[in-house]
């Protein structure tokens, strides 16, 4: 099988077999639709994975007993959701989704965990540092004093999606590398008893750096999204302070705006 992404790129015959289409002639809901649904079900829920080809469109026709105007319909309805794309001379393929995470005080990975994203997390740092200006301006301590530094790379469906960079004040938590690795650092907050209420957050681009642009399988100077929060209590103490980069070419922001009375 041919290499792309550094993944196995699964043929027609073998990303389809993995797949039990019901079709219901009978029903009022078009076939095309039908079929849709199906196939953006098993792309969200990775049995068909970034890459995975599904052939043409005579092919899938043949395979699922349907009129090939019906498959260019149901096809076509998913590369405009821009999960599919048709490519000359290789056929239909899956492509990399975004990641959507609505514009709220919530964590990264309870987003991508209810989103279906299987997130992961890998702890690259977890020490205790003297704060800097930005840090203690943010979180109220007085410059230098003790505060505890987290960097991790967040991961899901094994892609590096997000590097995560969080300040704490020293004493407000107790936790173990291995904890972070399994969970979000805000349900931690929550079940230590921290009720976040509000937060100050900016978003912001630019370009990836050499370094950053390995740890996030991205090429030099590709467009990453940033992010600085500064994260309360409801008592109005600041308790976190992160700064984060996300890759735009698999994430986005999403949020609603109201027009004020």
């Amino acid at each position: 099988m041919a290499k792309t992404g550094g993944r196995a790129r699964t043929t027609a015959a073998s990303a389809l077999g993995s797949l039990d289409f019901t079709l219901d002639r009978g029903s009022p809901v078009p076939l095309y639709h039908q079929l849709a649904q199906q196939l953006e079900a098993a792309i969200g829920h990775s049995v068909l994975a970034p890459g995975d080809l599904l052939g043409n469109e005579v092919d899938l026709s043949v395979r699922l007993g349907l009129s090939r105007p019906t498959v260019r319909q149901a096809i076509q309805s998913l590369v405009e959701k821009g999960l599919l794309v048709r490519r000359r001379g290789v056929g239909t393929q899956v492509v990399h989704s975004q990641v959507k995470r609505p514009l709220e005080l919530s964590s990264l990975y309870d987003d991508l965990e209810a989103a279906g994203q299987a997130p992961a997390t890998e702890v690259v740092r977890h020490e205790v540092v003297p704060a800097a200006c930005d840090v203690a301006a943010a979180l109220g301590v007085p410059e230098g004093s003790e505060v505890t530094v987290l960097d991790r790379l967040r991961r899901t469906h094994g892609r590096p999606v997000a590097l995560l960079c969080n300040y704490l004040p020293v004493s407000l938590l107790d936790v173990d590398s291995a904890r972070l690795e399994s969970t979000g650092l805000y349900r931690v907050m929550r079940s230590a008893g921290i009720a976040l209420h509000s937060a100050r957050q900016t978003i912001g681009a630019r370009a990836a750096t050499a370094g950053e642009a390995s740890r996030l399988d991205e090429r030099e100077g590709a467009a990453l999204l940033t992010m600085q929060r500064t994260a309360y209590d409801d008592t109005g103490r600041p308790v976190e302070y992160g700064t984060h980069i996300y890759r735009a070419s698999l994430y986005t922001f999403d949020f609603q705006l109201l027009v004020r009375p």
